[in-house]
């Protein structure tokens, strides 16, 4: 159940029977800012007070002493202008742990998506080479954000966009086919400037070396070549858990003439014109010049300018290419799409803003997640380029140092446009500084209490239908409760973190309840007549093994969305 959800029903039902019917689509119940100001708030008075013409105080009085009237509401007192906070009875809090039990990892499942499509597009780097650790950031937040929409009631797909048609390719294609000559004992000395030097393309060149012989020129090898790094693609995906439902190739959809298409659909709409772009601010490129051109109106959507759609060969420009992909997007039934792309594209955002508003008439959606820098780390250190990419550290390299769980807790960690600090050796520590691990304590914690419980009480039945039947009304200790009410806010952070394409906020709150957690646990060793396990009295036992069992059920839904999994032993 979600509390929040829950009570606003009860408030709108007190709302309903002073006012009767109205709007009460700006009601909102939250947790106070204060936590000392009692659990919940709602601006229930204050947001009706105008259309009601009546005074904020003076809703907020009837409004307290009707919901003072519900058995879960010890307290419900008006607060400054208007606000009214309310204070929940213990055995309200109690229920949530049968609730969670009863529920299992599906807690926090929401309706509110409604089945309702949407289209995450991430990761899509350019099959050139092996994934780096910015591309295993953005594969993180995409992959946690899918999976935190889904949640959320959501109908999702996860998609790679294949950027298999520009330059990069023509110069892998030269790269690998550098690395083919040499397999057949041609001496290529050292690699020219501009190609792709990794060793990661010795495999590739062998391999065409093998199937071909020799005569096999770089064109004819070149859908070889891009498979194979498509290959290598899924591979460092699949070492961090991350699986596409659709790969959308760039090459087909220009060869299918969808950006023709495209661009007779932003003819009709009168969204394009020949016209001569004022110059870039700052420093002029060498090789500009005016000229007319063929542009998209994307200033009548909010852009700063009109952008190009040809190049002055003749040629498309990329934006027109990745226009035609999102306009398949939309026919594909798709208003909401969201892109996670690097920082570096961020002067790209409000143009292809503009054309799916364009090409959707308004009706669809765009939501472009920035990730930022990672900054590779060794004890503070900076880490050097790996030899097998050429350039770069390889995102396989540090899964296969730190582990896939620890790569994917860390990528969120951060909100994704902010820069993010990775240090390998404090992802392997044991300690409170390292999240990853203290949640995962959490749970392993969690466990190991079930067990040792069931060698005490030789006969207590410790499944999750024997626990929810337990006494929680035995749950009375302040930190007991205080464990359950974060708990209870996990249903409320899947609908608001998923609601704002903000998937970092479960990495915080599994933080908070490990937080909590470990802190009650401390309390036990300091305190005997707080432990979970209590020789003497079963029955209270039970119900604090129900709470940790609970604990350890809503850690491994959140870490479920995260892509983590919830050990049960630590190493």
């Amino acid at each position: 159940m979600n509390v929040f959800n829950y009570f606003r029903g009860e408030v709108v039902a007190a709302v309903e029977s002073i006012l009767g019917q109205v709007d009460t689509s700006r009601v909102t119940v939250e947790p106070p800012r204060d936590p000392s100001h009692g659990d919940l708030s709602t601006n229930a008075a204050m947001v009706l007070a105008k259309n009601a013409n009546r005074k904020p105080r003076e809703i907020a009085d009837e409004l307290a002493t009707r919901l003072r009237s519900s058995r879960s509401v010890t307290a419900a007192e008006v607060a400054g202008p208007g606000f009214i906070n309310l204070r929940l009875a213990d055995a309200f809090w109690q229920d949530v742990v049968p609730d969670v039990l009863r529920t299992g990892t599906r807690y926090g499942e929401s309706a509110m998506g409604a089945g309702r499509p949407v289209n995450v597009e991430y990761v899509s780097a350019n099959p050139t080479g092996p994934m780096h650790v910015g591309h295993g950031r953005g594969a993180v937040v995409g992959d946690a954000l899918a999976s935190l929409l889904a949640k959320a009631g959501f109908a999702v797909t996860r998609e790679y966009y294949i950027n298999d048609a520009g330059a990069q390719i023509e110069v892998l294609t030269r790269s690998a086919h550098l690395r083919y000559r040499e397999a057949l004992g041609e001496a290529i000395g050292e690699i020219p400037e501009g190609l792709y030097p990794g060793n990661y393309l010795i495999p590739v060149g062998e391999a065409l070396a093998k199937k071909h012989g020799p005569g096999l020129t770089a064109e004819r090898a070149r859908d070889f070549i891009v498979e194979a790094m498509l290959a290598l693609i899924r591979e460092d995906l699949a070492s961090l858990g991350i699986v596409f439902d659709v790969f959308t190739s760039e090459r087909v959809l220009v060869a299918a003439g969808r950006i023709d298409e495209t661009v007779r659909e932003l003819t009709a709409r009168d969204l394009i014109y020949t016209g001569t772009l004022d110059p870039p601010k700052g420093k002029l490129p060498d090789d500009w010049e005016p000229r007319p051109q063929m542009l998209f109106r994307a200033t009548k959507f909010g852009d700063d300018v009109d952008r190009p759609l040809r190049k002055s060969d003749g040629s498309w420009t990329y934006f027109a290419a990745d226009i035609a992909y999102h306009l398949d997007k939309i026919k594909r039934g798709f208003d909401t799409m969201i892109d996670v792309w690097g920082a570096d594209h961020g002067g790209y955002v409000k143009r292809m803003q503009a054309a799916v508003a364009a090409l959707s008439d308004g009706r669809a959606v765009l939501d472009v997640k920035l990730c930022q820098l990672v900054h590779l780390m060794e004890r503070g250190e900076p880490v050097k380029m790996s030899k097998r990419s050429g350039s770069f550290v390889t995102l396989r390299e540090v899964v296969d140092q730190v582990g896939k769980d620890a790569v994917r807790f860390i990528m969120l960690t951060r909100k994704n446009d902010a820069p993010l600090e990775f240090d390998l050796a404090k992802v392997l520590e044991q300690s409170k500084d390292n999240p990853v691990f203290y949640v995962q304590y959490a749970h392993a914690r969690a466990c190991s209490a079930l067990r040792n419980a069931a060698l005490t009480f030789s006969g207590m039945r410790l499944d999750d239908s024997d626990l929810a039947a337990a006494n929680v009304r035995r749950l009375t200790d302040e930190g007991e409760l205080a464990l359950i009410r974060i708990m209870a806010a996990w249903p409320r952070i899947v609908e608001s973190a998923a609601e704002a394409h903000e998937p970092h906020r479960v990495a915080f709150f599994l933080y908070d309840l490990a937080s909590a957690f470990h802190a009650q646990w401390n309390r036990g060793n300091e305190n005997e007549a707080l432990r979970f396990i209590v020789a003497g009295d079963e029955e209270v036992t039970q119900a604090r093994l129900a709470l940790v069992r609970a604990v350890a059920v809503v850690i491994a839904s959140g870490l479920g969305v995260m892509g983590v999994e919830p050990v049960e032993e630590m190493r």
